[in-house]
């Protein structure tokens, strides 16, 4: 599985030489990063791929760019003019940031990942041929859209409410419920259930998938995909309950 797009063959030399210059030995460096030890050694080696949110508090702690600690800069400060740091194929939108800041670079990852992994997902969904499959599926995504985005949009109290005809103190259950049915319905339907109107999908229509044929089949977009998993699970190993 290929690691984070975003990282290369520069990123450990330059993440350990910025430690080295501050005089930070790996613990104390661990420690102001968050991450353990062994973990940062691992990054500094090249053992193991970093998620964005490490890239941003590398880059905050040492003072430089991230274009700087990714090896795509030889300036240090970020600088007016936003390098190229995304680059654009024939058939895809540009995904270069708005905003000359750090925010707006991460920003612009994360969108190319979700983009690029959605992209995987509904090519898949097209071979799937299933009718239901991709309404259940595509409801759950559209209610996780809504979420995210009514969560911003009212964050500002000044922000009119009228778009939203769902009262404010319920749509999030409502909302989380939705997703629960929709993602019940849309595995029963994977795994030969059918729901309602929906049929199930054959088994000879399950897709045969791997790394190497989503490497195979994906050129352009696998790298992303395999980049939100690790992240997600990343995440996942993080979250305590």
């Amino acid at each position: 599985m290929k690691g984070l797009m975003y990282v290369n063959k520069d990123f450990p030399r330059i993440l350990t030489l910025l430690r080295e210059e501050r005089g930070l030995s790996q613990k104390k460096a661990a420690e102001a990063l968050g991450i353990s030890q062994p973990l940062l050694s691992h990054y500094e080696k090249g053992i193991r791929e970093c998620g964005l949110e490490f890239v941003v508090r590398a880059a905050d702690l040492y003072d430089v760019s991230c274009d700087y600690l990714l090896g795509r800069s030889a300036e240090r400060r970020p600088s007016r003019q936003m390098p190229e740091t995304i680059i654009r194929t024939e058939h895809e939108e540009s995904f270069a940031p708005s905003r000359h800041t750090r925010t707006g670079i991460i920003n612009a990852m994360n969108k190319k990942l979700v983009m690029q992994s959605l992209h995987i997902i509904f090519d898949i969904l097209d071979r799937i041929d299933n009718i239901g499959l991709s309404t259940e599926i595509s409801s759950y995504l559209s209610s996780a859209v809504y979420i995210v985005f009514r969560l911003i949009y009212s964050s500002n109290p000044r922000n009119s409410q009228n778009m939203f005809s769902q009262a404010e103190h319920i749509y999030k259950g409502k909302l989380h419920a939705v997703q629960t049915v929709c993602e019940s319905n849309a595995e029963n339907i994977a795994f030969g259930l059918p729901i309602e109107e929906y049929k199930s999908v054959d088994r000879a229509d399950r897709p045969e998938l791997s790394p190497e044929r989503l490497e195979t089949d994906y050129p352009e977009q696998a790298g992303s995909l395999f980049s939100l998993i690790q992240n997600t699970e990343q995440r996942i190993t993080k979250t305590h309950f």
